[in-house]
């Protein structure tokens, strides 16, 4: 039983048959006035990748200074003061250095890695250690799980995805060390037993007995939410219901997918597993929710999530797109691919808001989510019709750096100058990161 004679602690969970659930930031945590809350509460790193690169010209704001949107960027609208476009910042560790020419399989590892990666299609895969799993290493055991790698694309798992270079460099953008990456994870159904199970899953009993029933996790908690609930101040109550509905809200999208899954299973279970909705923009928006519910509930504070993988061939015919991605990437400077590409890309940059959005919608303490929170969202390529790892369209977001502007670096300066940078932005001492040559002084508030 639950009694609130003293702070309830951070990491309280409400507990069930194979069934945790962590809570978010509550009033009953804070040992003192709201004041201590300022520092009190967490600061989080989420990385936002696209990939194929972009449609530089109507990306680019015209000038540096105050953030004028471009075409790309209008969905940001809503954020502008809480943005800052970084241009001119490439990574020199993806060029070939004597290797065979290629783009993907050297461009998209080292987007958070700086680093260069070692040319194979084989087992003997090597690149760096990148700047979330820093950071993840720097939070420690402070949060149940280190960091959460989510994505739309399931991983390839053998032979190579670009010309001379393992799968094992485009599956993902995390690496916990050089020879360790970490795909992401694809399936919505997988990623919310990892969050709300006794361990990495719900035990079996629990799930067959959901399944079954179509019941909630919220039925195995009941109990222990009623107690929680009734020692609470009519806040924290309300913090507390909006939270729980927004997991049941997620946990009826999946097992609808499910049941859809389970409907057309012969002719999907290659394809599609069930859990995985029918529509790409259920899937994305799922994802992205299941990121935001981790960090809302201090489960992690770290996330990437990739809307798609180096070279995908998903197409759009939502937004009047039947040509693949990557075949439009290559555009040849031919306008009617260039406008279709440029459609690609407002579209990602639309799901781009919609996550900032949702981490402005909820309450963190005094503040919300997107105040305490690190965004960095970019592209392994700047122009993808020559490969261009020099010039990439980077966006930092979220309460812990300056907004509203457009910062114009000299062309060439590495990325892991903003990725060391970011790294001091969340308290973690580091001399350097990747090729850095020291942090980006652009990234820093006033």
């Amino acid at each position: 039983m639950i009694v609130l004679r003293q702070p309830l602690a951070r990491r309280t969970l409400l507990r069930g048959l194979g069934t945790t659930i962590a809570l978010p930031f509550l009033e009953a945590m804070m040992p003192t006035a709201r004041a201590a809350d300022i520092t009190a509460r967490p600061k989080r790193l989420q990385i936002f990748y696209t990939p194929n690169g972009m449609m530089m010209d109507q990306y680019r704001p015209a000038s540096a200074g105050k953030l004028v949107l471009p075409p790309t960027l209008e969905p940001l609208a809503p954020f502008r003061d809480r943005i800052t476009v970084i241009s001119g910042l490439g990574h020199p560790m993806a060029a070939a250095l004597g290797d065979r020419p290629a783009g993907h399989g050297r461009s998209c590892p080292a987007f958070l890695t700086g680093s260069h990666v070692r040319q194979t299609e084989g087992t003997d895969i090597r690149c760096g250690i990148s700047v979330d799993q820093v950071y993840a290493r720097h939070v420690g055991d402070a949060t149940q799980l280190g960091s959460l790698e989510l994505g739309i694309d399931r991983a390839s798992l053998l032979g190579s995805c670009d010309i001379g270079y393992s799968c094992a460099y485009t599956n993902g953008i995390s690496w916990a060390n050089p020879t360790v990456p970490l795909p992401v994870t694809a399936n919505p159904r997988d990623v919310f037993e990892r969050l709300f199970g006794d361990g990495d899953a719900l035990d079996p009993a629990s799930r067959l007995a959901q399944l079954r029933r179509r019941s909630s996790i919220l039925d195995f908690v009941a109990d222990d939410t009623a107690r929680l609930s009734g020692q609470l101040g009519a806040g924290d109550r309300h913090k507390l219901d909006e939270f729980l509905d927004a997991t049941r809200d997620i946990e009826r999208r999946i097992q609808k997918a499910m049941a859809s899954g389970d409907a057309g299973a012969q002719a999907a279970s290659l394809e599609r597993p069930a859990g995985i909705p029918d529509s790409f923009d259920d899937h994305v928006k799922m994802m992205i929710d299941l990121q935001v519910l981790a960090i809302q509930a201090d489960i992690t504070r770290v996330g990437s999530f990739m809307i798609g993988r180096e070279i995908s061939n998903r197409t759009y015919p939502e937004i009047g797109v039947s040509d693949s991605h990557h075949m439009l990437s290559h555009h040849g400077n031919s306008p009617e691919k260039m406008a279709k590409l440029a459609l690609i890309n407002r579209r990602h940059m639309e799901y781009f808001a919609y996550m900032l959005g949702k981490m402005a919608a909820v309450k963190d303490g005094d503040a919300t989510l997107l105040d305490r929170t690190l965004v960095i969202r970019g592209s392994a390529f700047g122009d993808p019709n020559v490969h261009d790892h020099m010039d990439l369209p980077v966006i930092v977001a979220g309460g812990l750096a300056p907004g509203g502007r457009h910062v114009v670096v000299p062309k060439g300066t590495t990325m892991s100058n903003l990725l060391l940078a970011a790294l001091h932005t969340l308290d973690v001492p580091a001399k350097s990161f990747g090729d850095s040559t020291g942090p980006l002084a652009d990234l820093a508030h006033g």
